[in-house]
This record gives C-alpha cells, structure tokens and sequence, in this order.
C-alpha cells in the first residue's frame, strides 16, 4: 500500500478542461488521477485528497444503487447525483458520465441529456463508443459541451460485448481502437478513458493521439487513472477486478464500528453521561422533588 502527501485543499486551483486536455505524459505532465464520486462527502473528500477529476459514473448503477449492471441507471439518476457532488465545490473538474440510451438517439436528445447534467453541475460529460459516436461528440462540442470518450470494455455494451471481458486482443481489433481513438479526438474529445485493454494496446492508442488518456485496467502507459471509490477504499469487496488496488479496507471497519456500536447499545454502555444531555443542577434538584412527592 503506497501512500503521498495530501495536497492542501484552499491551495488547489479548480481544474479546467482545458487545463487536463493539457496533460499529455509524453509533454512531460504529471499523471491525471481521476476516482468517481456520487454524493457531497465523497466529493469533499477527493478534493481533499487532490485528485485532478471526480466522475459522477453510471457505475453508480452498481455500487450505490445496488443493481447488477449500468444499464438500469437513468438521466435523472445522474443529475440527482452530479448535483450532490457539485454543492461541495470540489476543486476537481466534475465530469458527469451520460447513461445507456442518453446519447443513443438523436443529436437534440444528446444535447437536451447532457444539458441537464452541466445544469447540474457538471463542467463536462463523459459517454461510451468509438466512431458510431462522433456525430453526437460533435453536436455536444458544437453546443459547448466538454466531451471525454470512452472505449474498449464499455459498461453499456455488456450484452452485445458478452461480459465484461477484456478488449482489443486482435491484431483487427488493436486497429479498430485506434481508429475509435483518433475519431474521437477529431471530433473533440478532450480526453479518452481506456478501459479493459491490454497494457501494449493502451500505450498505442496514447501514442496515437494529441488528447490525455486516462486507464482502468489498461496498465501503467497511459496519461491517467481511474478507479471507482467504492473499490479502492475496499467499500465494495464482493468483485476484485484484476486491475482493482484496494488502499483502505473500509467496509470491514465499518461493519466491525456497527457491530460494537449494537453491542454497547445491547449492554447500556451507550450512552454514556459523555452522549447525554443533563439539566442544570438546580433545576434537577427541583425535578427531584417534583418526583418525591414534596
């Protein structure tokens, strides 16, 4: 377990979009760091911490909202969410993930979804696929729109991709990725997630294009990472994704805090007289005599 120093929070300039389409490694940048947040704690806390970027992601689905997929996680979802992360100001830019069939339709669609989640708070939107979407990157760009990309294992395409299983194995398939990259880039994209590919692969596509990439299980080559919160602070532990680092074990030191916190409340250790309110003594010495009878 690595740990660095905490950048201090009042210290940290709000981070733009142009200041992470900035960040290319190979230029000489620091690596983007980026976690997901969904509510205004998480949000505070990843400030706190210094990450560059928070993303209000549909895996909310899945480790919030408890369902199995992304795909059950709505607009309105989103925005609920995006807002809660925005009201803690947080210093890192907010990107805000558009859910499965947000983007899917028509441009106007796209825009009026993604519209909605800036209004929440948002300061960009992020959504998935490679050159079948750059008509509705360009329409989101045109309006103003940050867009970041997302390709290889894209949570939206779990049935037609048959699971969630690694990308870009192929020779035709390395290609295709690369291609999707610089389609992306073209229409504007100001950043491109690499999820589920092979470490080779990933340093390609970063190669390939002028925009930072920022990985989740695509190895150490790339401009940045992400990871979920409920993963690498070990909320969630019932999945262990392969590229999953887990830098707390918070869901057993939470159960084990409730656990003692029953136990106390079972024996009446709590509350104590530290937990309670008390009246004045003069006044409970009246009470006193009100409940002898004098």
């Amino acid at each position: 377990m690595s740990s660095t120093p905490t950048p201090a929070a009042a210290s940290r300039a709000p981070i733009t979009v142009p200041g992470v389409a900035a960040r290319k490694v190979r230029d000489g940048a620091v690596p983007l760091v980026m976690v997901t947040a969904y509510d205004a704690p998480g949000a505070r806390m990843a400030s706190e911490a210094g990450v560059d970027l928070i993303l209000v992601g549909d895996s909310l689905a899945m480790v919030v909202l408890g369902y199995d997929d992304t795909l059950q996680v709505t607009v309105d979802d989103l925005v609920h969410h995006t807002a809660a992360v925005a009201r803690a100001k947080p210093h890192p830019l907010v990107v805000a993930d558009l859910p499965w069939l947000a983007y899917h339709l028509s441009p106007e669609d796209t825009i009026r979804n993604a519209a909605r989640l800036i209004r929440a708070g948002a300061g960009a939107v992020k959504l998935e696929g490679g050159r079948k979407r750059t008509r509705m990157v360009e329409a989101l760009v045109d309006t103003e729109i940050p867009v970041m990309g997302h390709i290889g294992l894209t949570p939206q395409s779990v049935h037609a991709m048959g699971g969630f299983k690694v990308q870009a194995k192929s020779a035709d398939a390395i290609r295709l990725l690369v291609d999707d990259a610089k389609a992306l880039e073209h229409a504007g994209c100001f950043s491109i997630v690499l999820e589920g590919v092979p470490s080779e692969v990933a340093a390609l596509v970063t190669e390939a294009v002028d925009v930072p990439t920022i990985g989740i299980g695509a190895g150490p080559d790339v401009d940045g990472q992400v990871l979920v919160y409920h993963d690498l602070l070990g909320i969630e532990d019932r999945m262990a994704p392969k590229f999953v680092r887990r830098y707390a074990s918070l869901r057993q030191a939470s159960v084990d805090a409730m656990a003692a916190y029953a136990a106390d409340v079972r024996t009446g250790a709590f509350p104590g007289p530290e937990e309670s309110y008390h009246l004045a003594a003069d006044v409970a010495e009246t009470l006193a005599l009100y409940g002898s009878g004098a």
